[in-house]
């Protein structure tokens, strides 16, 4: 029997919430960010890493987070703290929970550890199996050289994670501006490669692409160029570290409207030319374009996102496809 597919959750913009924080927590669930992660990890010093977990865990039981993917980022599995991260907030508060968040991924096996972990916690206190999702960072060069491993891992993985940061000082970047060039940088991109690096890890095994964060944030134009470098990409979303960052991510990870509609014809159009009544045709023209089975698939990307970000098309006429003109 084939295992049902995991759900796509919306992840546009991803907003950290310090778990040492009871106001930050508490305003939370009223954000318009599409998903939510309660760190106990970089966010909380290592002094408050205990109160943090009870301040996470009473936040899932009491605040309303309809409409919103919630996850907690758990403490990477090097240090004293994961083991009991993913055990006390699961046990308590598991039935909240949609995702556990991973830091510091180099290895597959840091991820089969967390899945099997999940699997004896959702048995031990009841919840359904494989209920609750992971998400991977990968955050240094050991996790991008392994990062096809990676994402193979588990069928519960939903998400990989670009971390910026620690990535940044793995690889010795000249640089202290999370997410921007490197100065001196002045050809290309210089992130361009692991981004495409983990997108295709991510799109092999079905999963979603996550870029990390832009730290800077007096800078809405540094954000806005970031953001749009890695939608480009095909990226379904990006971490935002601030409410203030949320609105231009969730935009800039939305297709426009005209772009929307425009899928929206295609796949219409298309569907209309394979079928019967359209005379089966499996290429034709739309206006000053020709559409196909390519056509409809990158069309598809755009009008999933499109919908999924709440868009609906204006009520415009589709223009009849017509035939393309055959050779000889």
């Amino acid at each position: 029997m084939t295992e049902p597919a995991r759900p796509v959750r919306p992840r546009r913009s991803v907003l950290a919430v310090p778990g040492s924080s009871p106001r930050m927590l508490a305003k939370a669930p009223g954000l318009g960010a599409d998903e939510v992660f309660l760190d106990l990890e970089d966010a909380v010093a290592p002094d408050a890493k205990v109160a943090a977990r009870a301040n996470v865990i009473a936040s899932l039981a009491a605040g309303d987070w309809t409409g919103k993917t919630v996850a907690v980022r758990v403490n990477d599995t090097s240090t004293g703290w994961a083991y009991r991260d993913v055990v006390d907030v699961v046990e308590a508060a598991g039935a909240h929970l949609d995702c556990v968040l991973l830091p510091k991924v180099q290895r597959p096996e840091q991820i089969a550890w967390l899945d099997l972990l999940l699997g004896q916690i959702e048995q031990a206190v009841g919840l359904p199996a494989t209920g609750i999702g992971i998400e991977a960072q990968v955050e240094d060069a050991r996790g991008l050289a392994a990062v096809d491993a990676i994402a193979a891992a588990s069928d519960r993985l939903e998400a990989l994670v670009f971390g910026p940061a620690d990535f940044m000082a793995s690889i010795t970047m000249r640089s202290l501006v999370v997410g921007a060039q490197p100065p001196g940088y002045d050809i290309g991109d210089a992130y361009h490669y692991v981004l495409m690096r983990i997108l295709v890890a991510a799109r092999a095994h079905d999963l979603l692409a996550i870029d990390g964060p832009y730290l800077q944030l007096g800078d809405p134009d540094g954000l806005r160029q970031v953001a749009a470098r890695s939608a480009a990409l095909g990226y379904d979303g990006k971490w935002v570290v601030h409410p203030d960052q949320i609105d231009l991510v969730n935009e800039t990870f939305t297709p426009s409207q005209s772009d929307y509609d425009h899928a929206e014809r295609i796949l219409a159009a298309y569907q209309h030319a394979i079928s019967p009544g359209g005379g089966e045709r499996g290429a034709v023209r739309l206006g000053p374009e020709m559409i196909d089975e390519a056509s409809r698939k990158m069309a598809a990307v755009v009008a999933a996102k499109g919908r999924a970000a709440g868009l609906t098309r204006n009520p415009t006429p589709i223009p009849t496809p017509t035939p393309t003109p055959t050779a000889g």
